[in-house]
This record gives C-alpha cells, sequence and structure tokens, in this order.
C-alpha cells in the first residue's frame, strides 16, 4: 500500500477539490492510502461520513497552521511549524508515508522540502520541471522557476534528471534534450550557457541549442533552461488559450457568425486547446529532494488533485529517485 500525503488546505479550491481529488484517486487506484492534512475543524466534517474514511484508506491529521499562496517561503517555513506543509513533509520523513502533493504556495513547499526531506545524494541543487504542450504531446520544460540563475554542473544534472523523468513517467523512450538559447550555435548564450553546452555534448541525450521556436514542434523533448526563462515560458504558455479564444470570438463577431456556427467553432478551439489543460497533469515533483514531493497549480480542480495524487503514486512505485541517483553516479 503506497501512502501519499495532502495538502488538504493548498491552493485556490480547498478543501473541496482536495477532498473530492483525493476520493476519485481511490476509486481509480486500489493500491493507495491517503492522508489529508490540514485545520481538524476545515477537513473532518467534509470526511467522517465517507465509506474511505471509515476503512481507513481516507485519512486525516490536524494541521493547524495554513501557509497562504502570496507568503514569504522562508518566513513560512520558520513561523509556522505546525503547518499543513510541515506536517506533512515531516510524516513522509518519518517514513509514515511515501510522498506529499499540495497545490499551495510552490516557494513554501520547496523551501520545506529541502529542508525536511534534503536532497538526493549527488544533487547539488534540486529542481522543478512543469510539463509542456507541444504539437507531439506533452514534453518537459525544466528548471521551471527554482533557481533564477545555474552553474554548468545544474544545468547537466537537471537535464539527467529531466532524461530520467520524460523516459519513465511521460513514456518517451529515449528522450532528447534541448538547451533554450538565443540561437542554435554553440557560442550563443552566456559563458555558463556555453560551458554547459560543451560538457552536455558528450551525451548521447542532447540536440543541442533549441529557440523558442522550436518548442511547440517538439525539437526536444526535455527543455533545458534557468528559472529566470522556465518560469517566463510556462506563464506565458498558461495565457495562450485564453488570448486565442478573445481573438477568435472577437473575430466570429465582426463577421457575423451565426450562433450555431460560433457554438460548433467554439466547441472546436475547446477541443484543440485540451493539451494545454494542466488538469490532466496534475502536478510534477521537485526532482532531486530525497523523497516525494510534488507542486500543482493553485487553481488545481478535483481532476487535477486526482491526478497529481496518482503521478506521485507513480512515481514511488517505479522509485524514481533511485534511478536518479544511479543516473548522477554513472555521469
Amino acid at each position: 500500500m503506497i501512502k501519499i500525503g495532502v495538502d488538504a488546505v493548498g491552493g485556490d479550491l480547498f478543501p473541496e477539490a482536495q477532498i473530492k481529488g483525493a476520493l476519485l484517486a481511490l476509486e481509480e487506484d486500489s493500491g493507495i492510502e491517503i492522508t489529508l492534512f490540514g485545520p481538524e475543524e476545515t477537513v473532518r466534517p467534509h470526511i467522517e461520513n465517507l465509506s474511505h474514511y471509515a476503512s481507513g484508506h481516507l485519512k486525516y491529521v490536524h494541521s493547524p497552521q495554513i501557509v497562504g499562496m502570496d507568503e514569504s517561503a522562508s518566513s513560512a517555513v520558520k513561523t509556522k511549524p505546525h503547518s499543513s506543509i510541515t506536517i506533512g513533509l515531516s510524516q513522509q520523513k518519518e517514513g509514515k508515508s511515501d510522498a506529499f502533493v499540495s497545490a499551495g504556495n510552490t516557494g513554501a513547499l520547496l523551501a520545506a522540502s529541502m529542508l525536511i526531506l534534503g536532497k538526493l545524494e549527488g544533487v547539488s541543487r534540486p529542481t522543478i520541471g512543469a510539463v509542456y504542450p507541444t504539437l507531439s504531446g506533452f514534453r518537459l520544460l525544466v528548471d521551471a522557476g527554482a533557481n533564477l540563475e545555474l552553474r554548468p554542473d545544474h544545468y547537466i544534472q537537471f537535464a539527467r534528471m529531466g532524461v530520467i523523468y520524460t523516459r519513465e513517467m511521460m513514456g518517451i523512450e529515449k528522450p532528447k534534450v534541448g538547451l533554450l538559447n538565443v540561437g542554435e550555435e554553440a557560442e550563443k548564450g552566456t559563458e555558463d550557457m556555453r560551458e554547459a553546452y560543451k560538457a552536455l555534448s558528450a551525451s548521447n541525450f542532447f540536440v543541442g541549442n533549441i529557440e523558442g521556436r522550436d518548442i511547440f514542434p517538439a525539437k526536444a523533448d526535455v527543455f533545458l533552461c534557468d528559472g529566470l526563462i522556465g518560469n517566463l515560458l510556462l506563464k506565458f504558455g498558461e495565457s495562450i488559450p485564453d488570448a486565442i479564444a478573445v481573438m477568435i470570438v472577437k473575430k466570429m463577431k465582426e463577421k457575423q457568425m451565426s450562433a450555431e456556427a460560433q457554438q460548433e467553432f467554439i466547441s472546436l478551439l475547446k477541443e484543440s486547446l485540451q493539451a494545454f489543460n494542466y488538469e490532466h497533469v496534475g502536478g510534477v515533483p521537485f526532482l532531486g529532494v530525497n523523497g516525494v514531493s510534488m507542486v500543482g497549480h493553485g487553481g488545481s480542480s478535483a481532476l487535477a488533485m486526482k491526478n497529481m495524487i496518482l503521478n506521485a503514486a507513480k512515481y514511488v512505485r517505479l522509485d524514481l529517485n533511485k534511478k536518479i541517483v544511479d543516473s548522477l553516479q554513472k555521469s
């Protein structure tokens, strides 16, 4: 039985999305047990009459403090030792659970994961990836905001961890890594990027520098960059569906299309843009921490929470951390 801890008060839609997502995950995977972390008065009334709670597959641990989405990461960890994030990760450290997932404050979750779980052997700095839609399906963007500046050795470690993740979790048999840069030539970019390029060139998974225009055609399977570039790309990507919808609706009104034609076109547009829907992925782990700590979008719905919980269970079953350590030791 894989034991997953869930931050029941993280994100914008707690606790309903977290509880419903947990129930959906339990219905889909009979091999997991879920513990919800949050204030008793917020969580218990919603679950005490559920069959999963009576059977012991759904539990809760009283965690009286809540880390807000806008709180400083470092201060939240220091001043809220009894938060759902801190207690949830501490239980994993004590061996009471195998993974922890949250749609809450990303910075606080990363800081607490580093402090409580520590780093995997051989990892100099953990990273966070993000699934990114392309014309060939989801691919991995790393770093997505955890590290704003990288040394050459960080690029190399992130590339190796990204390869493991995309191969094992995303089913891409031979992942290719591309270094996001201002041009394809080896001499492009900062000094650290040029050094990273040289070191990565010895790897059979490296396809060289790639540009922004190479992302949607999926010229690589792992888009490697520092957290500043990665987070900008991630937030830009999230804005694309709404922006396209606004432009299309405006143009349809200008063309005076019939209501039926507009509805048919909008339905087709929504179906086409499903590749941008984060709900189907749920969340991604902090790669390199000595445990499983997974973060999701702040607006995570029940479907997103369910998929994040199932992804956490898959990560544990695949023993991905061991594979990451083995890969780094071979390098």
